[in-house]
Formats: C-alpha cells, sequence, structure tokens
C-alpha cells in the first residue's frame, strides 16, 4: 500500500511539473495557446478608437479562439508616444500598435500616395478600403518590418479655426496644426503648416500657438477641438490620413498556424463591418454637436473658390511622381488609387 501511495505522489508530482511547463509555453492543459498581447495607441480610453475599434476587435478575437487571445490595451500613449509607435512594435516594446503612418515623415514614402490631396474619398469607409486593398497590392517595402492586420483612414478632412476661412486670401500665412503630407498641402495654399500629433493639439489651440486644424470632422468631438475654435471650412479635397493596426513581426511568426488564420479572419470581417467606416460615424456626430452644442460656423466654399484651392495642391501630386523614381515598386501607386476610389466611391456613395 506504502508503495503505491509513493508512486501516485511521484506521479502528481511530475503531471504538476508537466502542467508547470505548460503554463510557462503559454500553453492551456489541452495543448492550446494561451497568447496575451500588449496594444499601444495615442487615443484616450473613451474615444471611440479604443471602445469601439480596440475594445470590439478584442472581443471579437477572444470569442473566435474561445479566450485563447486576449489583448491588454495601453491607450493614451501611456505605452508608446503617438510617433514612437510603428518602431514600438517593430522593437517588441509593444506586441501591437494603433497609430498614423503619417506620425513619421518620410518613413512611408509609398504610402504617402493615399493622403495627397486631390483625390475623391466620398467618406471613410471608401478611404479604408482603398488603403487597404491599395497596400496588398503595391506591398511596399516600408511595411514589411511588421505585420498589418489593418489599414483604415478618416477619409475627407477641413480646417476648424479660431478666425473664419472664407477664401484662399484668409489663410495666407496662417499657422495650422498638421501632419505628413498635410504639411505640404498648407504651404502650397499658402498657410503655415505646424507638424504635431492630435493629443498636443487642443492645448496649441487654447493657447493660440496655432489658430486652426486640418483634420476629420472627429477630432471637433472626440478631442473636444469644438471648444477652442470657432469656424469650420469645409475642404474634402484636402485631406485624408491613414492609421495603422500593426502586429511586432516576431511575436506574429511566433504563432501556430491556426492562430494566425483565425487572427486574419476575424480581422478581415472586422475591417469590413466596423473599423473601416469609423470615422463615418464619428464625424457626422462631431458635426452635430460642434454646431449645435458649441455654435460653430460652417463655411462652404463656392466652386470658383474651390477650383482655386485645387489649382494651388495640384503640383504636389507632380511632386510625389517624380519622388517615386527612386522607389523599387512595380505599380504606379496614383494610378491604382485613382482606379480604387473610382471602384468603392460607386460602391459606398
Amino acid at each position: 500500500m506504502k508503495r503505491k501511495i509513493r508512486c501516485l505522489g511521484l506521479f502528481l508530482a511530475a503531471s504538476m511539473f508537466a502542467m508547470s511547463l505548460l503554463a510557462l509555453a503559454g500553453c492551456d492543459t489541452a495543448g492550446n495557446e494561451q497568447v496575451e498581447l500588449t496594444l499601444a495607441h495615442f487615443f484616450s480610453a473613451a474615444h471611440p478608437a479604443e471602445t469601439v475599434l480596440i475594445e470590439g476587435w478584442a472581443e471579437a478575437l477572444s470569442e473566435a479562439t474561445d479566450g485563447r487571445v486576449t489583448i491588454e490595451s495601453y491607450p493614451g500613449g501611456t505605452l508608446l508616444a503617438a510617433a514612437d509607435i510603428y518602431n514600438g512594435v517593430v522593437t517588441g516594446v509593444a506586441d501591437i500598435g494603433l497609430s498614423c503612418f503619417a506620425y513619421t515623415p518620410g518613413r512611408f514614402p509609398v504610402l504617402e500616395a493615399f493622403e495627397l490631396p486631390g483625390i475623391t474619398y466620398l467618406n471613410s469607409r471608401v478611404a479604408s478600403m482603398v488603403a487597404w486593398e491599395g497596400i496588398q497590392t503595391l506591398n511596399p517595402p516600408e511595411v514589411q518590418d511588421t505585420h498589418l492586420l489593418m489599414v483604415l483612414a478618416t477619409g475627407p478632412g477641413d480646417i476648424f479655426s479660431r478666425s473664419p476661412i472664407r477664401s484662399l486670401d484668409d489663410l495666407q500665412g496662417m499657422e495650422i496644426r498638421a501632419t505628413g503630407i498635410s504639411t505640404d498641402t498648407l504651404t502650397a495654399l499658402g498657410g503655415v503648416p505646424v507638424g504635431m500629433p492630435q493629443p498636443d493639439t487642443y492645448d496649441s489651440l487654447q493657447r493660440g500657438v496655432v489658430q486652426g486644424n486640418l483634420s476629420p470632422l472627429e477630432v471637433l468631438q472626440g478631442w473636444n477641438h469644438a471648444e477652442v475654435t470657432s469656424y469650420i471650412t469645409m475642404t474634402p479635397f484636402l485631406y485624408n490620413t491613414l492609421f495603422f493596426v500593426t502586429m511586432n513581426l516576431d511575436v506574429w511568426n511566433g504563432l501556430s498556424e491556426d492562430l494566425q488564420q483565425t487572427i486574419t479572419e476575424v480581422t478581415e470581417r472586422f475591417h469590413e463591418e466596423t473599423a473601416a467606416a469609423l470615422w463615418d460615424t464619428q464625424n457626422e456626430s462631431a458635426l452635430i454637436y460642434a454646431v449645435e452644442e458649441h455654435g460653430l460656423e460652417v463655411i462652404n466654399l463656392d466652386d470658383a473658390e474651390t477650383a482655386r484651392w485645387i489649382e494651388k495642391v495640384q503640383p504636389i501630386q507632380d511632386e510625389y511622381n517624380q519622388k517615386l523614381a527612386g522607389l523599387d515598386i512595380d505599380t504606379d501607386p496614383l494610378a491604382l488609387i485613382h482606379e480604387l476610389a473610382d471602384k468603392y466611391n460607386a460602391m459606398y456613395d
């Protein structure tokens, strides 16, 4: 009897040791991977980018994998600052990151094509679908050091200002917050671009460091800019910004094939159903909020004035094409983008 008890004890000890090894390997007792991923982004914890995009996507992944994949989100720049997020994912500071390509100027030269002025996107869903399909087609070298999961876009952007901009003349010499290619756009129009990430803009507007912001309408509510501006000049031909959700390449390659497939399928579905049009919902809500709650005046440029602005920014596309000559790409990005914009504008008008 004592011998049987001793053998049973050895068996239990060996079993507990094996379970410990499984736990250290990130597996449960059934041999399934348990993957806990950190995610860094710069939006506030109350912003839809967190509450709808990140939390919704994380829930969908957890449900599809029976809880095997969990995401711990670090909003508000608590893990990485906005401009450091992409490189922070590359180096493994965060497993996943959400930020703007434009926050690191010059780092993504091919992707600048999606943010050029003079391209018509009817809404953020159109812009997001164009960007995602376009990037998959182009497959530029600049994004090969992470595993892209989603790309979504703001779609059209406008100028929110402390003083009215009713014509191109009013913009001359005015300091306007911008990022990425928008700095070139404002320079071409005669404004003075001031590069800064969105989290720094409220204080800069409040203190008069800048007099306006070229951004999607959602920042009027999501970043409270309706509190520190008085006018909205509608300029849908000027702006588009791309956001990425991307994973550290080693982390991605370390996942099993079945988890990779599940994450890909869930993410593609979530992108199409929720993420692609995220800014449309925010933009509509923010415009109502800014006008009805804070009394902002909406300024619509007439056709003649619009033509003046478009003429000023058109050379930016020509300059971009010249820069492409030194890049190793097989497909003309601008031609592809115009083709995809026509396709998705017709689908989602």
